[in-house]
């Protein structure tokens, strides 16, 4: 078996590592560490979990032990996608570098400019940074990239799905092309293999299993639930994940509840709070300094439920996970496999419970397709049972004046249904408008001819309801036929000027 003693490490990386516990390298290590130490671009293909960190980290520090870092100029890169697996790497090149005299700086956002930039000036071994504040600096002045020896991508796959690959591609043009590429993802999109192709130089790849499976080490199970209203779906999630937690006793020690969408981060962690859980929201919207607490607190075990989105997904290393809870499937597929991957590290066991609706039919069959297998289906909790407010039918709300039924926005059916009454009237009105006049004359003999006074007081009458718009008035009479006598003055003028009116031509009569 081989061991550590074995890859031809620096001594006091070696060192390290032995005071860290570690004897034996993963397959991931074990396969990545020699051709890296030979100065080849590694290709690294591995699930989630498998020590991918160690895996470039121990090479990089050993291929860095000759020379010293220049201002502004910093040795190698590595490159993470988000600011909680930027900092882990940065813990993990502490742990191993303490008997060096190697140095680092951490760019990530939610950390002032200033800080940072006295790092940069001092000069440093090892960068690791998020793209975009990486970038930051370059365009700043304030870094130079043309001393770059070693370039590391780590969980190239998640770059894809956050929307990183510019970035990416311009910093590979940025640095030298002589520059060691360690390019490392759990998954290989198509995406991600054009740029393989174009960056690296004949990368050695390295794949221990499979891509886009799941550790056998992992328990996973499936619930399902159909809410009896679609509007209260939300709400059965949340009594059913409380019932699992629950379900789970003892054996939960810790978990990790992960949702789709920052409000329902937010929502969960509360509703848990409220029913005695001790639980904690983490996503891209919180502070960082809110959300490195909060991690810190997961990870000394002071905090049990860590409610996440999918920034804790990747790269994050807590060892010792031993549940973790889907509230939501995840959209895409690939994160189905990180999201599980946070439990039964390191060889642990783990246990991942998945909660699935009616709705989440086409992301399950995609998951299922993805990892080759079907996720075993398990029943709810014997406990657990809907709430009322869960189960109970679309209600009618009640009018305050009437008790009308009403529809959706609020407006009484019976008030639609009259205002349908008098635009048919209205339509029928209309048509009779239109009958042609002659039509008119045939179906109704004209009536006699009124005698004065009547007309005066019909003009008065007729004055009177055009005064009050005439919109509603409702004549049973003879219908009018365009616009009768009241057509104004000017449309009855013409404007062109007549015959007679024209300038007499030359030799034509007048």
């Amino acid at each position: 078996m081989t061991k550590f003693s074995d890859l031809k490490l620096d001594p006091k990386v070696l060192s390290a590592v032995a005071d860290a516990g570690y004897e034996t390298p993963t397959p991931i290590q074990a396969g990545a560490i020699p051709p890296a130490l030979e100065g080849k671009d590694v290709l690294g293909i591995a699930q989630t979990g498998t020590g991918k960190t160690a895996s470039f980290t121990l090479p990089m520090l050993t291929l860095l032990r000759r020379g010293r870092a220049r201002a502004r100029m910093p040795r190698s890169l590595v490159l993470c996608p988000t600011r909680e697996l930027a900092a882990q790497v940065a813990e993990n090149f502490d742990l191993y570098a303490k008997n060096t005299k190697l140095t680092r700086a951490l760019l990530i956002g939610g950390v002032s400019f200033g800080e940072q930039d006295k790092l940069i000036d001092k000069g440093v071994d090892v960068l690791i940074a998020t793209p975009g504040r990486l970038l930051d600096h370059f365009e700043r002045g304030k870094l130079i990239l043309t001393d770059v020896k070693v370039m590391v991508v780590d969980e190239a796959d998640r770059m894809l799905d956050m929307g990183f690959i510019p970035d990416i591609e311009r910093i590979f043009q940025l640095t030298p092309f002589t520059r060691q590429t360690l390019f490392f993802s759990a998954t290989m999109a198509p995406e991600i293999e054009r740029i393989t192709n174009t960056f690296l130089h004949a990368p050695v790849r390295v794949e221990v299993a499979r891509q886009a499976t799941t550790g056998e080490n992992i328990t996973q199970r499936l619930v399902e639930i159909t809410p009896a209203r679609r509007d209260q779906t939300a709400k059965a999630k949340r009594e059913l994940l409380r019932a699992l937690i629950e379900a789970e006793g003892e054996t939960c020690t810790n978990a990790i509840v992960f949702c789709n969408r920052k409000v329902d981060v937010d929502i969960v962690a509360k509703s848990l709070q409220k029913y005695g859980f001790d639980a904690a929201p983490i996503h891209g919207d919180l502070e960082q300094s809110q959300r490195m607490r909060t991690l810190d607190s997961f990870r000394d075990g002071s905090l049990k439920v860590l409610v996440a989105s999918d920034v804790a997904a990747r790269g994050l290393d807590i060892p010792a996970v031993s549940h973790v809870f889907n509230y939501d499937l995840p959209m895409h597929a690939e994160d189905y496999v990180h999201r599980i991957g946070r439990t039964g590290r390191a060889g642990r066991k783990g246990t991942a419970i998945s909660i699935a609706t009616p709705t989440d039919d086409k992301y399950l069959s995609q998951i299922e397709g993805l990892v080759k297998m079907e996720i075993p289906r398990a029943e709810t909790p014997e406990s657990f049972e809907l709430s009322e407010g869960a189960k109970e039918p679309p209600r009618k709300r009640e009018d305050s004046k009437g008790g009308r039924a009403r529809g959706p926005r609020g407006r009484s059916r019976e008030r639609g249904e009259e205002r349908g009454g008098r635009e048919r009237r209205r339509d029928k009105d209309v048509e009779a408008q239109e009958v042609p006049a002659a039509e008119v004359s045939e179906a109704k003999p004209a009536p006699a001819a009124p005698a004065p006074e009547a007309d005066a007081g019909a003009d008065q009458d007729s004055r009177a309801r055009r005064a009050r718009g005439g919109r509603n008035r409702r004549d049973h009479g003879q219908a009018v036929v365009g616009m009768g006598d009241h057509v104004p003055d000017f449309l009855t003028r013409s404007f062109r000027p007549s015959k007679t009116e024209e300038p007499a031509e030359d030799g034509a009569e007048s």
